[in-house]
């Protein structure tokens, strides 16, 4: 079987970027899905002035990626949302699009060159894992990418993202401020159930229902050893 490294980036520059403001730098990556017909659908649409969407990288299915905006450019991608204090997601992150609908499963290839991807961009920017996020995790109320069927828990196995245990001892009232330690902001129009919402997709998907002691476990380990404002810099 080919490594990531084996898959080459094809240069596709879009016009649909800017500077990084107030002098940022990305020390965050967001991954979103596509949910569009084709990976050239996709890559049509990221490239077109009229839709003023973007993102730095596009993935096919078959593991073949595009760069459309340069690194130290702000791409669009992110819009409205917050992760721990921040606000300005696009000019603090590195966006990844993958070609898939959100209902099928992420194909072999493209996983393994989003892996080949990230490990670089880690390394390059000295981002840690848990600066590894979905595009729902910062916009809850009204995002679901990369949605149910992404394996974030192989990501985080190879350490490219982050994945909780279970801590003993923890209560379902302390579930919202373990949240907003992790990273998860209630704002206006984001409710905690947005935000338990967003926490099952990425780390429990399938689970519905009523808060229970899983999701206070698993949360609260997630509060104590990645903490949002360890280590990175602020707003």
């Amino acid at each position: 079987m080919r490594c990531a490294a084996d898959w080459d980036v094809i240069l596709h520059p879009s016009p649909n970027f800017g500077p990084r403001r107030d002098g940022a730098r990305p020390d965050m990556i967001v991954l979103h899905y596509t949910a569009m017909a084709t990976a050239e659908a996709a890559l049509e649409r990221l490239c077109d002035a009229y839709a003023e969407v973007s993102a730095h990288y596009l993935i096919c299915e078959q593991g073949r990626v595009w760069q459309l905006v340069q690194e130290t450019e702000r791409a669009w991608h992110a819009g409205a949302g917050q992760w721990g204090d921040v606000t300005d997601v696009n000019s603090r992150s590195i966006g990844i699009e993958l070609a898939n609908s959100g209902t099928h499963p992420f194909s072999e290839p493209q996983m393994l060159a989003l892996e080949g991807l990230m490990a670089g961009l880690l390394s390059r920017w000295r981002i840690p894992p848990e600066r590894v996020i979905a595009h729902s995790d910062m916009a809850p109320a009204r995002k679901f990418d990369p949605g149910a069927r992404f394996d974030w828990r192989r990501l985080a196995f190879l350490g490219l993202s982050v994945w909780p245990g279970e801590q003993a001892g923890a209560r379902p009232d302390q579930f919202s401020a373990q949240a907003e330690r992790f990273g998860y902001r209630k704002s206006e129009g984001v409710t905690d159930q947005d935000i338990l919402n967003a926490f099952r997709l990425r780390f429990r998907p399938g689970v519905s229902g009523p808060l229970t002691a899983k999701d206070c476990a698993m949360m609260a380990d997630l509060a104590a050893r990645f903490a949002v404002d360890r280590g990175c810099p602020s707003a």
